[in-house]
């Protein structure tokens, strides 16, 4: 009885992330421009869901896989190996912090942590090697859209947190 309720469980986290992959690359496929090495994407919300649902370990793979699938779906130039790792380690971050809570501090503080490391840190040294500018200009130019973005992200996860508890059940409850 066991081993087909570990079954079950496996073929719903299956489910569960194949539509949270699909949804990642559909979002991802919508993008605002705002410089060359800026843009808004709401491609976080599937990745930052799959986390608190499942952990880092789910998280950081539908993080890499939605960057692998939507750059295979819609490709924007030369592939880039440093996003997906900031795409995995987006996963990672979300899926340690909300896994156990989703609390609005939690919320924040993921939030916070992608921001820097992820947004502010690493994206702009992967830009840095591809475009070859200095790391300084690139980070002013990004520094008002993660400001500006932060609210909004937060308040964005917060609802879309919220009402995916009421349509999908965390496996172990």
């Amino acid at each position: 009885m066991e081993a087909n309720a570990t079954g079950k469980t496996a073929l719903y986290r299956l489910t569960v992330s194949a539509m949270l992959l699909a949804l990642s690359v559909i979002l991802g496929f919508f993008k605002i421009p705002l410089t060359q090495t800026s843009e808004i994407r709401l491609q976080f919300l599937p990745v930052a869901i799959e986390g608190a649902l499942f952990g880092p370990l789910y998280g950081g793979i539908l993080g890499g896989l939605s960057d692998i699938l939507c750059f295979i779906v819609r490709p924007t130039g030369a592939f880039f190996p440093g996003f997906t790792v900031s795409a995995i380690l987006q996963g990672v971050i979300y899926g340690v912090v909300l896994r156990r809570s989703q609390t609005v501090p939690r919320i924040i503080a993921a939030q916070t942590i992608d921001c820097i490391l992820v947004s502010l840190i690493l994206n702009p040294i992967w830009l840095m090697l591809l475009y070859g500018n200095a790391f300084i200009p690139i980070f002013v130019g990004r520094l008002p859209k993660v400001l500006i973005m932060f609210p909004i992200n937060v308040i964005l996860l917060s609802l879309v947190i919220g009402a995916s508890r009421r349509f999908i059940r965390r496996p172990d409850r």
